[in-house]
Parts: structure tokens; C-alpha cells; sequence
């Protein structure tokens, strides 16, 4: 169908008028991050209360909104993704294989946390002794974690924002509209426009992102400064590099040789929900970016809408494999504990298991006390890394979102239903929403 001509002339500028560029979202985020640094060292440089006290709390509000749609947000996409299964042939074994590709690249992620902290000891020459370390205020155990499935009302976990409680119900009430069949349809109707309307409003705050930026790292700046990094300097850069050779290493290769994938396509199409995850540290605050990336790079989104939630609430690379395996060598080494084999395989079956714990929020203490537990070492570890986390969570985060993209993207290329097409013109910014949505990708086995 053509498009109007009358329709494309209204959009030229008349006469000699001037027009601002629009400036893409991507470049937005990098202004807000240079902007952020710099405004963070002026107010910890030249001591500027109220300028650190802006920065603090227009971070705080950035993030206040983020949780705001947290709750609703799981419980909703959940349902709905689960009872979208049943327009999908063969969703027993999609959500399978799903499942099966985020354990093998968690084995990766883990496996290569704990290469690089066993060559490069980060624990050793910091200058910080175990009376450094406190104990956390919230702390995870395997019964704790097994129990805290089930809330004791619904409620609560709303309330005190359990999301793991929520998965939970939101899972129960899908499979349970799925048995009721048509009789439940009335209230899928309903969820699927909550959903809408959720995704809506978050899609408001998500272009506050910049602002947000400016704000939560120039308060990282200005409240911890540059000192703090240097104490934890090999531990912080063992993170990123592990971050990092997850998210540019494993990742491109597994696109290249199973999905058969352009990489280059893959970060083109997927960089706004990596980006995003970077700042906002929540892989759930993400999810809808994720979602539409996720899509526009050739993912039905019968499957997406499946993949996607389920990911963002267990699928955790940066946050619940590669940080707790370099985060339990540091604290070994500063409690002087010597670990061994055993304790590394322990180590990999928590992060496999265990990375539900994690449940997409911002930072990964249950997840990192959750494998102290475990492995015997003292809790009070986790107060030793509790003042550098934010600046660590950034790129933890990021890499938990390119793998909650990365898989579901690979298995729709191993089945045959991803739209290559659709994969090769991935372009647009997922914050400039489509005016009409595009065709479905019929899903066969």
C-alpha cells in the first residue's frame, strides 16, 4: 500500500525555517554520561552540597519511577507471555530450549569469572581486612530461597516488591488461564491491556534516560570518587573484562557459529536495551526495550513476549555468574579461606540454580549472599563490596540484558522461525515506537 504523497510534504520544513536535528537516543545516553561525570567531580572536587544533593536525587527519582512499574509489570507480562504459548506450535520445547541456552551460557559466564579471578587474585594487596566487611541486611539462603517462592498473601510480594513471589503467581494464574480456555479469555483481554498500558507509562520514563544518567553517575562520582576504585581496582576491572568478554566474546560467537548471526547486526539492533540496562541497573526497568529489540531483530513475538519476561527475571550473566564467582575468590582471599575444587563447582551450580534470586533488580546481594551461604564464607564479605556495587551493577546489568536477547534470538534461529529479514533492516531506536505494528511471524516446528 502506498503511502499518501499529500501526507510526506507536511513533514518537509516551508520556506527557510529552521529545524533542530533530532538527536538520537544513543547520543543522548553518552551526553548524559559525560555531562554526569563531569557534574560529579565539580561537586566532589569543589565540595557543592547542593549540587551532589541534585544529582542524588534526580538519579533517585529516575530509578523511584523504574520500580514504580516494577510489580504490575512482571505480574502482567508474565500472564500474558505464559497463556501467548498457546498461539505457538511445539512451546513445550521452545521454552525448553530456552531455558537450556540460558544454563550453557551461565556455565560460560561462570567459568569465566572464576578463570580470571583465580589468575589475577583480586582479593590480594587491597589494604582491607575482614573488619572492613559487615554484615548485609538482607541475606539469601537455599531455604529461604525455596520457601520464598510462595508468598504467604498477594499482597505483599506487591508491596515489598518480593518479584520472585510475583513470577511466581503470575505463573500459576497463566497456567491456570490456560486450562480454563475460553472462559478465562475476558481476563486476558483485560491483562493484555493493563500490559499496554504499563509499557506505556514505562515507556515515558524510559526517555527520561538521560536525565537519569546525568544523575545516578554523577552521584557515583561524587559520593564515592575515584579513590574508592582504586582500592577495589582489580577487582572492578575483573568484573568488566568479564562483563565484557561475555557480552563481545561468547555472545558474537555463539550468534556466528550456531545462529548464524551477524554479531555486528545483533549489537546494531540490540544496543538501545544495552544501553538502557547500563543506567537504569534493572533488567526489569528494561524489559519492554529488551522486548522490542528482542522483536525487531527477527524474534516472533508470540515467543518474545515468552523469552523476553522470562529472562529478565532469571536470566542473569553479569549479576548471577560472573560477579558472585569473582566476588567469592575476593572474599576467600581477604578471609584468608583457601577455596578448592569442590567450591568452584558450587559456585557454578548457584549461579545455574540459584540466578532466579537475583529477580532482575537493581544490584545482586541475594544472589552473592545466596553463594557465601553455600560455599561456608562469612557474610560480612558482602559489606566489603557494598560501596563500590553501583558502579559494578552498570555492567553487570548490560550484560544480563545482550544475553536475555542472545538466547531467545538463538533459539529461534535453531528452529527455524526467526525472520532474517527483519534481523538484516534492525535499526530504529526502540524508543521511537512503530505507528503500525508489523506482521506475525507465523511460528512452526
Amino acid at each position: 500500500m502506498s503511502a499518501n504523497p499529500a501526507s510526506t510534504t507536511t513533514d518537509e520544513p516551508s520556506g527557510s525555517g529552521f529545524r533542530i536535528p533530532k538527536v538520537p537516543f544513543w547520543a543522548q545516553i553518552v551526553a548524559g554520561l559525560v555531562l554526569g561525570v563531569l557534574l560529579g567531580w565539580l561537586a566532589r572536587s569543589q565540595d557543592i552540597d547542593w549540587l551532589y544533593t541534585t544529582l542524588d536525587k534526580v538519579g533517585h527519582i529516575f530509578v523511584q519511577l523504574l520500580k514504580l512499574a516494577v510489580a504490575p509489570l512482571v505480574f502482567f507480562a508474565i500472564l500474558v507471555s505464559i497463556t501467548n504459548l498457546r498461539k505457538v506450535n511445539n512451546a513445550a520445547r521452545l521454552a525448553t530450549r530456552t531455558l537450556l541456552w540460558f544454563m550453557i551460557t551461565s556455565l560460560i559466564a561462570v567459568a569465566i569469572g572464576l578463570a580470571i579471578g583465580l589468575i589475577t587474585n583480586p582479593g590480594s594487596g587491597t589494604g582491607l581486612t575482614p573488619k572492613d566487611g559487615k554484615l548485609p541486611e538482607h541475606s539469601g539462603s537455599w531455604l529461604d530461597f525455596l520457601t520464598g517462592i510462595i508468598p504467604d498473601n498477594v499482597i505483599t510480594p506487591f508491596t515489598e516488591l518480593n518479584v520472585l513471589q510475583i513470577v511466581f503467581m503470575a505463573a500459576v494464574a497463566g497456567i491456570a488461564a490456560l486450562q480454563l480456555g475460553e472462559k478465562a479469555q475476558p481476563i486476558l483481554t483485560l491483562s493484555e491491556s493493563i500490559l499496554e498500558l504499563l509499557q506505556k507509562a514505562l515507556w515515558w520514563v524510559i526517555r527520561l534516560a538521560p536525565l537519569g544518567t546525568v544523575g545516578l553517575i554523577g552521584y557515583a562520582i561524587a559520593d564515592y570518587g575515584w579513590d574508592l576504585i582504586g582500592k577495589y581496582a582489580t577487582f572492578t576491572a575483573d568484573v568488566y573484562i568479564g562483563c565484557a568478554l561475555v557480552m563481545f566474546g561468547v555472545y558474537p560467537l555463539l550468534l556466528a557459529t550456531v545462529a548464524k548471526v551477524s554479531p555486528l547486526q545483533f549489537f546494531k539492533g540490540a544496543w538501545p536495551a544495552i544501553q538502557l540496562a547500563f543506567v537504569s541497573r534493572s533488567s526489569v526497568g528494561t524489559m519492554p526495550v529488551t522486548q522490542k529489540v528482542t522483536e525487531r531483530l527477527g524474534v516472533p513475538k508470540e515467543y518474545a513476549s515468552f523469552a523476553v519476561p522470562f529472562g529478565a527475571t532469571t536470566k542473569m550473566d553479569g549479576c548471577a555468574a560472573i560477579y558472585p564467582a569473582l566476588a567469592a575468590i575476593f572474599i576467600a582471599q581477604i578471609f584468608d579461606v583457601q577455596l578448592g575444587v569442590g567450591d568452584y563447582i558450587l559456585i557454578a551450580f548457584v549461579s545455574v540454580i540459584g540466578s532466579a534470586a537475583t529477580a532482575g533488580l537493581t544490584g545482586a546481594t541475594v544472589m552473592l549472599t545466596l553463594t557465601l551461604s553455600t560455599l561456608g564464607l562469612p557474610l560480612e564479605g558482602v559489606g566489603l563490596l557494598m560501596a563500590i556495587d553501583p558502579i559494578l551493577d552498570m555492567m553487570r546489568t548490560a550484560t544480563n540484558v545482550a544475553g536475555q536477547v542472545v538466547s531467545p534470538l538463538i533459539v529461534a534461529a535453531r528452529e527455524g522461525i526467526l525472520d532474517r529479514d527483519m534481523l538484516n533492516s534492525a535499526s530504529a531506536s526502540p524508543t521511537e515506537e512503530p505507528s503500525e505494528p508489523r506482521e506475525k511471524v507465523a511460528v512452526a516446528a
